[in-house]
């Protein structure tokens, strides 16, 4: 998969631990190596999402903050081992 159809997920809706839920799940279903751009929402699912992810082996590669200060979005590459 290309950058251009880096797989999306926009959690800014769902609240912890449902952020991490769905981003594991959406992971699961991509093969190692390849990205995920997460969008969420507030300070605590960003610290949570990424800390958890980085415990599994994957790599938050990029953080980007939106306009609004408070919405994110996350590069995520998936551990090539998972």
């Amino acid at each position: 998969m290309s950058d251009i159809e880096m797989a999306k997920l926009d959690i800014t809706h769902e609240v912890c631990p449902m952020t991490f839920v769905h981003t594991r799940l959406a992971l699961d279903r991509l093969p190692g190596g390849e990205r995920l751009l997460v969008r969420l929402r507030g300070a605590g699912p960003l610290d949570n999402v990424s800390r958890s992810l980085k415990l599994l082996g994957h790599v938050v590669e990029e953080i980007q903050t939106e306009t609004d200060g408070i919405t994110h979005q996350l590069t995520v590459l998936k551990s090539p081992a998972s």
